[in-house]
């Protein structure tokens, strides 16, 4: 199985200011790596599209938190991971890291990224069902920017892989969708 994911921030304290289901970050993390390991086995593929912890937080506690993960990991790094890309080996930790990658996946073109893009590979020929996605985090479950709206109105086939609105998993691409359009919707 192969399932997509951002935005973790494990062991990030600020981010408990917009998820404040969450008393305190050790409930935060144990919920997000119980919610993964319910869901992930150790053959799966899970593609981490960014901020798995922030760069206040050290890679020495990256690297536990990678090792209670479980599945094969690809990285596509966030803007809170760059300090991953200097300190820490991780051809020990990810299959890959890519600043972006490209898959095909049940006959779809999909392009993985930390950011939401407004192009992307064969963007332009989407009619119907939509032969290449965009999947991208970094945004949250935020409307008040009116970004995340912009794209749901504007880009149906970019999706939001990003835990906030994912009910804190890695998501299969249906599973993204499906999640995408009630966020969007509610």
């Amino acid at each position: 199985m192969t399932y997509f994911t951002a935005d973790l921030h494990l062991g990030y304290k600020k981010i408990l200011k917009f998820r404040k289901q969450f008393p305190d970050i050790q409930r935060m993390d144990s919920y997000l790596i119980t919610r993964w390991n319910q869901k992930v086995k150790e053959e799966d593929i899970v593609y981490i599209l960014g901020d798995l912890t922030h760069k206040s937080i050290d890679s020495d506690k990256t690297i536990e938190y990678l090792n209670k993960l479980k599945g094969q990991k690809y990285l596509i790094p966030g803007n809170h991971d760059l300090h991953l890309l200097k300190d820490v080996d991780l051809k020990n930790c990810f299959e890959s890291v890519d600043l972006m990658k490209m898959l095909k996946m049940n006959n779809k073109i999909l392009t993985l990224c930390h950011f939401p893009l407004l192009e992307w590979t064969d963007s332009h020929r989407n009619v119907g069902e939509g032969k290449s996605l965009l999947l991208y985090g970094h945004i949250h479950d935020s409307k008040t920017e009116g970004v995340y709206e912009f794209l749901a109105r504007n880009y149906p086939y970019a999706l939001n892989v990003g835990v906030d609105i994912n009910h804190f998993e890695p998501v299969t691409l249906e599973e993204c969708r499906r999640n995408n359009a009630f966020f969007f919707d509610r």
